[in-house]
């Protein structure tokens, strides 16, 4: 894992930002936000994508693999993008659309652009218009 994401989780745990991104946290007490089940869930949903949909360039190289990270309630997911032989500090962020083939490759750590999103630094053509709210909410993500 990289080591802002580990300091983001060690701070803030599975989490709610504005009522619409999750971070999703290894062991997360509520199982519907736990990273290694998404890190599963996903590897198999992305191999079954690639035999109707084409691969984003970004994932041209071989050994080069998508890692989830984050999701939103519209169903958008935010992945890492792992190269071969690129330390994790250096991983950068891919966005997909919920439903739809378009993608986003943003050069920043997860930690760089979620603050950078909350800040209205960054903008994506993905993630919802709505989000950031003008009045920030956050919350844990407890047991269900």
């Amino acid at each position: 894992m990289p080591p802002d994401y580990k300091e983001l989780i060690h701070t803030y745990g599975g989490s709610n930002w504005d009522d619409y991104l999750y971070l999703l946290e290894p062991g997360c007490p509520n199982d519907d936000y736990d990273l290694i089940e998404w890190e599963d869930q996903q590897t198999e949903a992305l191999e079954r994508l690639w035999e109707v949909e084409k691969k984003p360039e970004e994932l041209e190289e071989v050994g080069t693999r998508l890692a989830p990270w984050a999701t939103t309630d519209n169903g958008e997911c935010l992945y890492w993008l792992v190269r071969p032989n690129t330390d994790p500090a250096e991983w950068t962020v891919m966005v997909n659309e919920a439903r739809g083939e378009r993608w986003e490759h943003h050069h920043a750590t997860a930690t760089r652009f979620l603050v950078d999103v909350l800040n209205g630094d960054l903008s994506s053509s993905i993630l919802s218009s709505l989000f950031p709210l003008h009045v920030r909410k956050f919350r844990q993500l407890r047991p269900v």
